[in-house]
Formats: structure tokens, sequence, C-alpha cells
């Protein structure tokens, strides 16, 4: 095999390709990166079994073929190579790399031990990048960081013929994004989503103009793609059933406080640099403002101007939650509902929305539960 490549599309396409891959392999080949030359083509490939990519550039091809290098090899070696055109010989055992006065040898892998990588399903719908990677920022976010129980560490997303919504939970808030998008599907689906992957995806894709989504559902372990141009990413997906956390938010309530988004937030910040063992603040809303303190070792308290509808009520809240949450609104005001519960004795969750701007302030949504009072 033998080609030639420009210095920069190679850097963008290895990039692309190995951001998806762990840090750590347990098994040596598949820490390599497949490349196969073809025609003017080449293709950069991935797969540990779990997620793969693949990343298709122009170059000039002389010999066709297929070899295995070290993934990490290669892509620190193209983020530093000086601003020349790259060629690469495959030459026995070893890949001869040279551009400019640089030149390098590496060793090859046994590309016949590497896995086949998965197709690709057919394609479920379609979204632009800058609606896909906000959707997934504001809601990958309340996933859990623990790894039990499972469904609780991924993104679900779900389909119809006219939204796909995000969901993520932690036990202890819900976060869910709810957009439209293009599909030629009649039905819907459901894929639950490793959280930390879906992230990553997200980051990869954001600045395309269309992003093509694909769901294979299985009754053992289903699979989602994710293409945009002549990139792809596909993933496995969470085993675990994810319960219908969908439900658990309220049709509304009539007593809720509108606050500014960045007030609230800064003031949040500033309130709990005091806090020690307790991770909750104290927030008091009143017809006029929301006070916030912190009563420990040490205590700060601070005030922001809100409007009230309905009762006055204290709740005590976990400031980083609540923060996770008010930058995710992207509105300038946000609305925090309180909700009844059956229970006197434990507060009802805390509703937290935009308001001001219709659309956002409609489609995304995240639900808190307070701590007990103290």
């Amino acid at each position: 095999m033998k080609f030639q490549v420009n210095k920069d599309v190679l850097s963008e396409a290895v990039s692309f390709a190995v951001r998806i891959l762990p840090l750590k392999n347990k098994q040596q080949i598949l820490s390599g990166i497949l490349i196969e030359a073809d025609a003017n083509a080449l293709r950069f490939s991935v797969f540990d079994y779990e997620v793969s990519a693949q990343a298709e550039v122009v170059a000039k091809v002389e010999e066709s073929g297929r070899i295995l290098v070290s993934s990490k090899f290669l892509s620190d070696i193209a983020a530093r190579l000086p601003n020349a055109p790259v060629e690469f010989e495959a030459d026995g055992s070893k890949l001869l790399l040279t551009c400019g006065s640089s030149k390098f040898t590496l060793p090859l892998m046994d590309v016949e031990a590497y896995p086949t990588l998965p197709e690709l399903p057919p394609v479920t719908g379609t979204i632009t990048g800058d609606v896909f990677g906000d959707a997934v920022a504001q809601v990958a976010m309340a996933a859990s960081k623990e790894e039990i129980p499972a469904w609780m560490t991924g993104v679900l997303i779900e389909t119809s013929p006219t939204q796909v919504a995000f969901t993520a939970t932690d036990r202890y808030r819900v976060a869910l994004k709810e957009i439209d998008w293009t599909t030629s599907t009649s039905g819907e689906l459901s894929a639950l989503v490793p959280a930390k992957t879906l992230q990553e995806i997200a980051k990869t894709f954001a600045n395309q103009p269309e992003i093509s989504i694909a769901i294979k559902s299985e009754e053992d372990r289903g699979m989602i793609a994710f293409k945009a141009g002549n990139r792809s990413v596909t993933t496995q997906l969470i085993k675990e059933q994810a319960r219908p956390v969908r439900g658990y938010f309220p049709a509304g309530t009539d007593n809720y406080s509108i606050v500014a988004t960045q007030d609230l937030i800064d003031s949040t910040r500033r309130v709990a640099l005091v806090l020690d063992k307790q991770p909750a603040l104290k927030y008091s809303f009143t017809e006029t403002a929301v006070q916030l303190e912190a009563n420990e070792s040490a205590q700060a308290s601070e005030s922001v101007s809100a409007e009230l509808s309905g009762k006055e009520i204290v709740v005590m809240l976990k400031p980083q939650f609540l923060i996770d949450a008010l930058a995710a609104c992207k509105t300038e005001f946000v609305k925090i509902a309180f909700t009844n519960n059956e229970n006197p004795h434990k507060p009802g969750p805390v509703l937290i929305t935009g308001h001001g701007a219709k659309d956002k302030a409609d489609s995304f949504k995240y639900l808190l539960q307070p701590n007990l009072l103290r």
C-alpha cells in the first residue's frame, strides 16, 4: 500500500477516529487504527466491540491495500507533523511515514486479526448538528456517574414521527429535552446510549449541518449510529431497560417564581463557597425575592430579585444540581415551579424551565428533588 495525503486532512481524520476509543483497551489489537486505501480515498477506522468510528478522506493512492497500526502512535505523529504532504508506504511488517524532512517507521499490527466493523443500520431520522449538540449537553449532565444501576448512566433517546426526546436521570434529578426532527419512519423507537459516549459524539458532530441517526433495536442489545458527511460513529446500547421517568414531570403548577438566570447562578456560586459537609443551600422564595442561605461552621446569605406567583416556600437544593439546570435553560429568565407531594414531611420536586423564549422554555425541563429541610 502506498499513498499521499494532505497533512491537515490526515490529522483531522485520525483525531476524529481515535477520539471515541477508550484510553486503555484490554486487547492490544483493538488499540489499532485500520487504514484502507482504495482508488482515491482513504478510510480510517477504529472498533472495540462497544464503539466504532470511521472517517473517509480524499488522497492520492498509488497502491491500494489495508493495514493496521497503533492509533496512539499515528494520532500523536499526525498532530505534530510539519506543513507538507504526508506519504505512507507499507513495507512488509513496517509502515514508512514521510512528511518533509520528518521520517517515521512504525510496526504494523496483524490486520487479519482485526474484527469486522459493524454495518450502519437504515437511517431513522436527521437533525442539525448544533441542535443535537445542545440537546445532549442539556440532558447528559443529569445522567448518573455511578456504574450501578447501568440504565441511569445513559441518555434515553425516544423517537416519534415528529419529535425526538432525550432523557437522563441519576435519581435526584431528571432532565428532558424534546426537539423536532425529520424522519421517514411512522413508528416509535428508543435507544439507551451511554452518556459519556454520547457527549463525545455530540461534540464531534456539533458543527455539522445535518446528522443522520440510525437505531437498530434488538432484544439482547441494539446499536445506534450517527453519520455526517464521510464520518460515522456507532455505539452499542446499554442492555438494561430504562425506567419511564418522563412520567414524573407534572402537567403544570400555579406556584412558581421567575428569576434572572445568571443572577441566580452567580449568587448560588458565591453562597456555596462556605459549604462544608452539607451539600445543599436554603432557598426562601418570597413575593419579591429569593433568599439564599448557608448555615454551617461558616455562614453566607444573599438575595436575588424574583417574582412569585402563589404561596411563599422554602426548599433545600444542591447548588451544583441547580446550576446545571439554570445553565442548560439558555434563557435570560427561568421559571422555578414547586410541585405538591402527598407526604407533608417530604418536599415535592422543583420543576425548572426557561422563561421568555417559548421555543426554548417548552422544550427543556429539569426536575430536581429538594433535600429535607433542616
